[in-house]
């Protein structure tokens, strides 16, 4: 029977290093590779996300695109005037809602030539001094009238099928055709010949798809 012989202290230190080197570089190859894994995920995800070309409007092959901001705040119709003016503002001539009550109906009702017509609008008056009048909403001017008898006049439309109506007006500011701004300044308050009673005011009118609704729906006086 061969006896086997006995491993030399060279041998033994051989296979100790050998262990002591092997098992770490396994864990690191493992290691390497599994946050290999995980940046290659998230370089897909990021490409696969939109970016800011996407945001700005192109499309990821650099075609223009056109951008439609859904959740863009809708504006909300305010005051014809500074609000720092609302406590000092007044209606002096209703807008005439047949279900309205009897006092607010009679308010409604303009005097002309010993006639009798319906208020189809609100007007305004502050203190009976002139004030400036303001872009309820942002819209496209679409008439300004020159009218000596009634008081100039500025007509806005607006999206949503809205027009916005400022009678009774001087030293007009905007254009026809001209985009504004709301709060924009138009012109300025003054009486006129028509409706004499009223003094200085604004004559403000609100209309839905061609028909004259009560401001006050809208505006909270």
């Amino acid at each position: 029977m061969r006896e086997e012989k006995p491993k030399s202290p060279s041998q033994k230190n051989k296979n100790t290093k050998t262990a002591n080197w092997f098992w770490p570089v396994i864990y690191s190859g493992i290691a390497i590779v599994f946050v290999g894994m995980i940046w290659g995920y998230n370089a897909f995800m990021k490409e696969d996300s939109p970016g800011v070309a996407d945001v700005a409007g192109k499309d990821p092959k650099g075609a223009d695109t056109v951008v439609v901001e859904t959740n863009a705040p809708k504006e909300l119709l305010k005051y014809p005037f500074n609000e720092a003016l609302l406590d000092k503002a007044e209606i002096l001539q209703e807008y005439y809602d047949s279900e309205d009550d009897e006092a607010m109906r009679e308010s409604a009702l303009l005097v002309f030539n010993q006639t009798y017509v319906t208020n189809t609008g609100v007007s305004i008056s502050v203190d009976g001094k002139p004030f400036e009048t303001i872009a309820a909403l942002s819209g496209k001017v679409e008439e300004v009238v020159t009218d000596p008898f009634k008081g100039d006049e500025i007509i806005i439309s607006h999206a949503d099928g809205l027009k916005t109506i400022y009678r009774s007006v001087t030293g007009i500011l905007v254009k026809k055709g001209e985009e504004v701004e709301q709060g924009q300044a138009l012109a300025t308050t003054t009486q006129n010949e028509w409706n004499p009673t009223a003094g200085v005011h604004l004559h403000f009118e609100v209309q839905e798809n061609g028909v004259a609704v009560n401001p006050r729906t809208y505006l909270g006086f």
